[in-house]
């Protein structure tokens, strides 16, 4: 090999030493390889910075764009509804969430579509009396098997697609990874329900219990014709919410304690919960509740509510007498929204509430509240900003679908590629007020984009050195005497073996132009081979490391290293399985 080639394989192993001990970020850490390749003279400028104008970064950015306008507008929480678990068998749990969360992933990212599922999932697993490590898990291999179905599934397939073109070959079309991604859905699906789900432990998560952690007390109020009214209190999800729980119902002056799960809500129902203001948040995205004031909202009609967290004093004017009393939202402007009393349940309603010295109030205001009413005031020791609770912009939902379908119509039908399609479909998000502010810009995640674009430029020294020709005709020639399959299924387990260690991205970086020289070598169909060594980054089962998905159900699931590996092992060896007789049947 040259010195280049040499330099080049040094410093992906180095990439992946680096990634494996987590010694930065992913970003950090691939930008430096690439700033090492760019001064060695392995890869030019042009090709090096390459990767931050391919049409593959600008399509990732604007995918994070429309699924952030879907996620805020509510779709999510509709769906979430509709399939929402009800069987009371683990096969009928499983096949019930697995099914949806795969089809959404196919067309969003699915990292929201699993932090939206997720508390849902813990709910119903604590009202079944089924352990939620059975639950988590299958819903993490759901997301991933269902990315593995549309180019738009996750950014490995649109980066795959793009080193392709830069390469000199086709990228991939819209439902190409299909062929391979539905049976996987299925398989995946079906095994876990039927069988897998005996491999995953039998465990709860080690989480302290809602009542004896720092709750708040808030009301939310069933408005006219709300989908809750004719409900049971079971019926509605509103028996066990994890992170909070009902407290009482307050009917026409009088209140019905505790409210049982057979408990029929009406309209005009106050609904008094204890827990976290996270189930606040969730519950007035989730459902059609509304917080439970007399006045109009402070936030005049803007989707963002400006909380603060503010201690009462001793001296305060507050001490002693009620909300109403004080006529709170005159004199401070602002609404209290829930309440907090150390060691002590409030049993009426907050309103009607005597405020006493050291309770902790959580109120809606306008921006500016905690430097008018800071401690020199006297009413409150101390008054901090709080996370800003989001209401889902319903009116919105069917702006943001269109986006979505008409981009994908736009695609399909050739009429834009797909990047000019997400980007036009990105721009419509905000134009069109599905999305506001801030908004934007938080809905991307940055990390992702430069770890994308420097990945590029790494792809483009791996060609660019004889690494790639090197690599690929070596696999080809020492199994010289085997099918071509065989030196593809090859590729696969490298290629699996490499994404569980580090990211699906740097590996299919990595193998990507292997894949391509080892297929030119073979003379079969280049296509067949890079799709998939694609799919098999997108295969990480086997490891809590292998995607982010995993990190986020693994302290939630109470799960431990093994126990990935354990269930994921089957799991990993049907979609090589299914993947392999795909291609062969297709394409060989």
């Amino acid at each position: 090999m040259s010195f280049h080639a040499w330099f080049t394989l040094a410093a992906i192993a180095g990439m992946i030493v680096a990634l494996v001990n987590e010694v930065a970020r992913v970003d950090v850490i691939v930008l430096t390889v690439l700033g090492v390749l760019l001064v060695a003279g392995v890869v030019s400028p042009i090709d090096g910075f390459s990767g931050f104008s391919d049409p593959a970064v600008i399509t990732v950015a604007s995918l994070y764009v429309v699924a952030a306008g879907i996620h805020r507008t509510g779709v999510l929480s509709s769906l979430d509804r509709l399939f929402a678990p009800k069987g009371s068998s683990l096969t009928g749990l499983l096949v019930r969430s697995m099914a949806p969360t795969a089809f959404l992933s196919a067309f969003l990212n699915n990292t929201p579509v699993v932090a939206m599922l997720m508390p849902r999932l813990q709910a119903v697993a604590e009202k079944k009396g089924v352990p939620v490590s059975k639950l988590l898990m299958p819903l993490s291999y759901a997301a991933i098997a269902g990315g593995m179905i549309t180019l738009i599934g996750t950014s490995t397939n649109l980066i795959a697609s793009g080193l392709l073109v830069e390469a000199g070959f086709a990228g991939f079309s819209l439902f190409e990874f299909a062929w391979i991604g539905i049976p996987v859905s299925i398989f995946v699906v079906a095994f876990v329900s039927l069988a897998g789900h005996r491999l995953l432990p039998n465990r709860k998560p080690a989480t302290p219990d809602v009542t004896s952690a720092r709750d708040y007390q808030f009301e939310l109020r069933i408005p006219g014709h709300s989908l809750l009214a004719g409900k049971t209190v079971s019926e509605a999800h509103l028996r066990s919410l994890g992170d909070a729980y009902l407290v009482h119902v307050q009917r026409e002056g009088r209140f019905i304690a505790p409210a049982g799960p057979d408990e029929i809500l009406q309209a005009s129902d106050v609904l008094t919960f204890s827990g976290k203001t996270s189930a606040m948040q969730r519950l007035l995205e989730q459902t059609d509740l509304k917080a439970n004031i007399d006045d109009p909202p402070m936030h005049d009609g803007q989707s963002d509510i400006p909380l603060y967290e503010a201690v009462v004093s001793a001296t305060s004017d507050l001490v002693g007498k009620t909300l109403k009393e004080m006529s709170f939202r005159e004199k401070y402007q602002g609404v209290v929204l829930a309440i907090h009393r150390q060691n002590q349940l409030l049993r009426g309603a907050l309103g009607n509430e005597p405020i006493e010295p050291g309770d902790l109030l959580v109120i809606e205001a306008r921006q500016g509240f905690d430097r008018n009413w800071s401690h020199s005031q006297g009413d409150f020791y101390l008054v901090t900003p709080k996370t800003e609770i989001r209401q889902p912009l319903s009116k919105k939902a069917p702006i943001a679908i269109g986006l979505l379908l008409g981009m994908i119509v736009l695609n399909v039908t050739g009429v834009l590629p797909l990047s000019a399609a997400a980007f036009a479909a990105a721009l419509g998000t905000v134009l069109l007020g599905c999305l506001r502010g801030q908004e934007l810009r938080k809905s991307i995640d940055f990390t992702v984009m430069l770890t994308i674009a420097g990945a590029f430029g790494i792809g483009k020294a791996v060609e660019a050195s004889g690494l790639a020709s090197i690599v690929g005709h070596g696999i080809v020639t020492a199994l010289p005497t085997f099918s071509p399959i065989v030196v593809v299924a090859t590729l696969y387990v490298i290629t699996v073996v490499l994404t569980e260690i580090i990211t699906n991205n740097a590996a299919v970086v990595v193998m990507l132009p292997i894949a391509v020289a080892a297929a030119i070598d073979l003379g079969v169909d280049v296509q067949a081979v890079a799709l998939t060594v694609t799919i098999a980054a997108s295969a990480g089962f086997l490891s809590p490391l292998g995607y982010q998905t995993h990190l986020m159900v693994m302290g939630a699931g109470g799960y431990r290293f093994k126990d990935f590996f354990r269930a994921g092992l089957p799991v990993s060896a049907g979609v090589m399985a299914i993947t392999l007789a795909v291609v062969y049947w297709r394409w060989f």
